[in-house]
């Protein structure tokens, strides 16, 4: 029998989804899963009369597919990825491709392809960004790795991603070792971003106004014309999910939906990568604290009956405020998508990976869950000037920023008085804030604070508000004497 193409082990739909995108663009393909049941439905039901084979041991499947060989994992992160490489590396010979598909942690990507190199055997990290839609009818993909590993698949990358308006397919080189799956944990830190800031929008207007999901949904639909700055692909699912109702009980189905967000821990590693970086991303970072709080749901139940957060109604013109809300949306959104993309930087400076921040977001507008009209903008002030100190400077965001960030003030203001947390919008704001400040106060308190109980040391500033420095170029140290004999000095 002809060898196959490419091979692919881990048949859950992901997996699934992917062999029979490949599969349609003219490519043949070998599948492997270590439940032989799972194989069988597959390949006799999905993959039925289709130029895929299956077989059930790794050396048939490795023996079925074109050297050198190229096959693709999709399988759970974690031990499952290392367990699988060490089963099929002996069958491996120097020069075949593992490509890593699933949301792998870019630590282990940088260590697995380090180890395989040494065994002559090339490993790409790829992200693959879309759901299951996606795997099927094109994902935006984000591989990192060798170069010459990313030019074995370039072709069969290209032809399986989703492609933009002007034609152009969702994948590109993102970078060595682990950069794919690095760009790929910080676009799911921004979807989870992007989900908050949508769903504390939703909060707001319906405790503000009193409206119901259908009225919001029709929102949402207007919000996700393709003229309008917030269109994208959680806004149009937003608006559906809102529109659907329950055939027995005619509720709407999201008013029944039970208030628990559960997470796989891509948003999680977000998080503590900015603060190994030291780069901040507050909104991220409350987005994926929220889906916390939304866990401990009897915690809250019984804490709901203690605590009386006070709440009233507001007098508000229905148009007026969900203008508000649009603009408080979107300028949340762009300090968001600044705090990820502040990430990816910090990220490409420690590890050398050269990011290109408008090739990204370009191979970000179709395809991924955070699909948006909004990532054509980005793309072109990145490539206006690559060398953004951050997205918010950027002429097109500054000036919307500059005119509408009293949408943003308000809206939170609004959420407050109607008893809506708005956790996601006000780190929005703060950081703008933050950023945009030339003196931060709170710092000048805690810099004094740290040389008083622990003689940490400061820095002065000059009139110009900038730092006094050494001859050499770097901060001029200082520290007060704040003891008196010896004691802590004494205050009346």
């Amino acid at each position: 029998m002809e060898k196959k193409d490419l091979g692919l082990i881990g048949l859950a739909v992901m997996g699934q989804n992917l062999v029979l995108n490949i599969e349609s663009k003219g490519y043949s393909a070998a599948v492997y899963n270590r439940t032989e049941s799972r194989t069988k439905d597959f390949i006799e039901g999905k993959a039925k009369d289709k130029n895929i084979e299956a077989a059930f041991s790794l050396k048939k499947f490795v023996d079925s597919i074109k050297r050198p060989r190229k096959i693709m994992l999709m399988v759970k992160a974690g031990k499952p990825v290392d367990n699988t490489i060490e089963e099929i590396l002996p069958l491996l010979e120097p020069g075949d491709l593992l490509i890593d598909g699933g949301n792998s942690f870019y630590k282990d990507t940088i260590r697995r392809e380090e180890f395989l190199l040494e065994k002559n055997i090339l490993y790409i990290g790829t992200g693959v960004s879309g759901g299951e839609e996606g795997a099927l009818l094109g994902p935006a993909i984000m591989p990192g790795g060798k170069r010459k590993a990313y030019d074995m698949v370039k072709d069969i990358f290209s032809d399986i991603s989703a492609k933009a308006k002007d034609g152009k397919p969702c994948v590109s080189y993102i970078g060595p070792n682990g950069a794919g799956h690095f760009v790929k944990m910080v676009h799911n830190g921004i979807e989870y971003g992007d989900m908050q800031l949508i769903g504390e929008c939703v909060w707001g207007l319906k405790n503000a106004l009193g409206w119901n999901s259908e009225q919001i949904a029709d929102i949402m639909e207007e919000w996700d014309r393709p003229s309008d700055i917030l269109s994208s692909y959680l806004i149009e699912i937003t608006g559906k999910g809102m529109r659907e109702t329950e055939k027995k009980s005619g509720s709407y189905l999201v008013d029944r939906t039970a208030d628990i967000t559960r997470m796989k821990g891509t948003g999680t590693w977000t998080v503590a990568s900015a603060l190994e970086l030291l780069v901040p991303i507050p909104t991220i970072a409350a987005a994926v604290f929220s889906r916390e709080t939304s866990q401990d749901k009897d915690l809250r139940l019984g804490i709901s009956k203690i605590l009386k957060p006070a709440a009233s109604k507001i007098d508000l013109n229905g148009q007026k405020f969900t203008d508000i809300a649009h603009d408080a949306l979107y300028i949340a959104k762009i300090s968001s998508y600044a705090q990820g993309f502040a990430l990816m930087e910090a990220a490409s400076s420690k590890y050398g990976w050269n990011l290109d921040m408008g090739r990204i977001a370009e191979g970000w507008r179709a395809g991924c869950i955070i699909r948006a009209q909004f990532l054509s903008k980005i793309t072109e002030e990145y490539k206006a000037d690559p060398k953004l100190p951050n997205l918010m400077a950027a002429p097109y965001f500054s000036k919307f920023i500059n005119q509408k960030l009293v949408s943003l003030s308000r809206f939170i203001e609004v959420a407050r008085h109607v008893g809506v947390p708005a956790l996601a919008m006000g780190c929005a704001y703060d950081y703008i804030l933050q950023i945009a400040s030339p003196v931060m106060v709170s710092a000048q308190v805690a810099a004094q604070q740290r040389d008083y109980f622990g003689a940490h040391g400061y820095f002065k500033l000059k009139d110009s508000q900038e730092i006094e420095l050494k001859p050499d170029g770097s901060y001029q140290e200082y520290h007060t004497e704040w003891m008196e004999d010896g004691r802590p000095e004494k205050k009346l």
